[in-house]
């Protein structure tokens, strides 16, 4: 009780100017008390036409005669022996980063609100006459602002209560009559209304995209645990079977042994890698959704406009898309190979190993990225082929390095060699493809088939079997001058789209995707194959009439 008796006393008691003990009072015709010298300065600084009660803002004129007020003035010097302060403490005044009270004289305090009508801050004692004074109380005080003057328009002097969505900026009553007569208007809180719900959709998308991304971090550190066991397991199977190979077997343990860590490091580490980029998104995710929700809860209407249009960057956000994991076996069909060939060791050596590194590399956990969408995505994978000369038909002309194929009449001259087409006009190319590959082939003449087949498939003869498309061991796509079709097991299949003299050719061996594009100025997407590919696949071609030509691009 003691101490709100000693509050009230320092209130009643104190100048609200210099907000210290009264000197010298005097008593205004409205009512209120200041120093003599405060209330003096004051109207000084406001000119001589300005004379008016710094709290209640009553004005008087002519400018009021002072006199002190006695009986105040003994009150007061009663108060100052009772040792009470009427200053208030050093944390309720204003410090830089505060917004200070526009009314307070000499120190200022921190302001308790902003008044957007008025366009000025106060501290908690001047702020009651808009709680007291009938004119003021429909004012409505937010939090303290620094950047009141920014509601004010710089032209008319007037308060921007307007919102122009034509062209998307603050205006005021005179603005609209003067350059917005014809745009579309509304009040500042009716568009504040409106961006708030856009922000709480953005902030729903965000949330979501959040709880997707975190999902998706669970996914692959369980990815990296499995990697790692099946890994661990593999090398100690193989290093069991291979111990049974006595000295021989050894150098090849070794090897393989040397391929799987390796090819385990570079899986762990792709997972490792784009789960940190994962959890630093979730960390741009959560620094973008505090400025959202900081913006939120921000009650000045206009400032809350401007920051938005400030903060829109953070709504145009890409789709979010969940990491999949594909279900492979990881590193056990390579035990199985192992365990197949063991018995035959000489043929692993001399022909089998090749398909036991293909299996490793195989491995391949983490979905394929999306087929890409424009020709510059595409390069990233291209590759360099070029055609086996051990494989082409003696009517098949090689050239440019084995990039270029030409049907001729002249017989060629080649040696006799097993993998060499000897009925069609075909030839494939020397590099196994697997993983993500994509070439251009440039090709003219009467009718070319762009292909890619297993080495496996028939060599000898003229029967279906050997020929590219034709067969369930090869994929072709069939050119001619009346447009395209796709062929698999000799099954035709017609394909619309644009013909242009460029066909690009996208796979993804471990997804089973085989995709044909007509190249031009865009990619124009002419088959898509979704299947399982057991084996590494050959680029080929296959040539119908003398004259016809197929040609690697060569691809920067």
């Amino acid at each position: 009780m003691a101490q709100k008796g000693a509050q009230l006393n320092r209130e009643i008691f104190s100048c609200s100017i210099c907000l210290d003990h009264l000197e010298d009072p005097v008593t205004i015709p409205c009512g209120h008390n200041y120093c003599i010298n405060c209330i003096k300065t004051h109207w000084d600084e406001k000119g001589r036409r300005m004379h008016s009660c710094p709290q209640c803002r009553k004005t008087f004129t002519p400018r009021p005669a002072l006199v002190k007020n006695t009986m105040l003035a003994n009150l007061v010097k009663e108060i100052k022996k009772t040792g009470l302060q009427a200053a208030p403490a050093d944390h309720c005044y204003a410090r830089p980063e505060d917004v200070p009270c526009d009314v307070c004289t000499g120190r200022k305090l921190k302001a308790f609100k902003s008044c957007l009508v008025c366009v000025a801050s106060y501290c908690e004692k001047h702020l009651q006459d808009h709680y007291n004074a009938a004119p003021l109380k429909k004012h409505k005080p937010v939090e303290p602002c620094k950047k009141l003057q920014e509601n004010i328009c710089s032209s008319h002097d007037e308060p921007m209560k307007i919102f122009c969505r034509t062209d998307q900026q603050h205006i005021c009553s005179h603005c609209k009559l003067i350059g917005h007569k014809y745009h579309e208007t509304v009040p500042v809180e009716a568009e504040r209304t409106k961006k708030q719900k856009e922000l709480e959709m953005s902030r729903q998308k965000l949330k979501q995209r959040l709880r997707d991304r975190e999902k998706d971090v669970t996914i692959l550190q369980q990815e990296v645990e499995s990697i790692n066991q099946s890994a661990d397991k593999a090398v100690e199977e193989n290093e069991k079977i291979f111990a049974e190979l006595i000295c021989l077997m050894q150098n090849r343990s070794s090897d393989l042994k040397q391929q799987i860590r390796s090819q385990q490091e570079t899986e762990v580490g792709r997972v490792k890698e784009l789960q940190e980029k994962v959890e630093q998104e979730i960390a741009e995710l959560r620094r973008n959704d505090a400025k959202l929700e900081q913006l939120s809860c921000t009650e000045d209407h206009n400032q809350f406009l401007h920051s938005y249009s400030l903060l829109s960057a953070l709504n145009e956000s890409t789709d979010s898309s969940s990491i999949e994991i594909r279900p492979l076996r990881y590193f056990e069909d390579l035990t199985a190979a192992v365990k197949k060939v063991s018995d035959k060791l000489q043929d692993v050596l001399k022909e089998k190993w090749t398909n036991i590194s293909l299996t490793v590399t195989e491995v391949d956990v983490l979905l394929s990225e999306p087929v890409p969408k424009t020709r510059v995505g595409f390069l990233r994978y291209s590759r360099e082929i070029r055609m086996d000369l051990n494989t082409a038909n003696t009517s098949v002309l090689l050239c440019e390095g084995g990039r270029k194929t030409t049907a001729v009449k002249e017989q060629q001259s080649y040696s006799s060699h097993p993998d060499r087409f000897t009925g069609w006009c075909q030839v494939m190319s020397r590099e196994s493809l697997t993983g993500r590959c994509y070439w251009e082939v440039e090709w003219s003449g009467k009718q070319v088939y762009i292909a890619v087949a297993y080495k496996s498939t028939s060599r000898s003869g003229l029967s279906d079997e050997c020929g590219l498309g034709f067969n369930r061991t090869s994929w072709a796509l069939c050119c001619d001058r009346n447009g395209f079709k796709f062929v698999h097991n000799n099954s035709h299949k017609a394909v619309s789209g644009p013909q242009f003299g460029r066909v690009g050719v996208y796979l993804d061996h471990s997804a089973g995707i085989l995709c044909f594009y007509n190249v031009s100025e865009t990619m124009t997407l002419l088959h898509r194959v979704q299947t399982t590919f057991t084996h590494p696949l050959h680029a080929g071609f296959r040539l119908s009439d003398y004259g016809d030509t197929a040609e690697f691009r060569k691809l920067k």
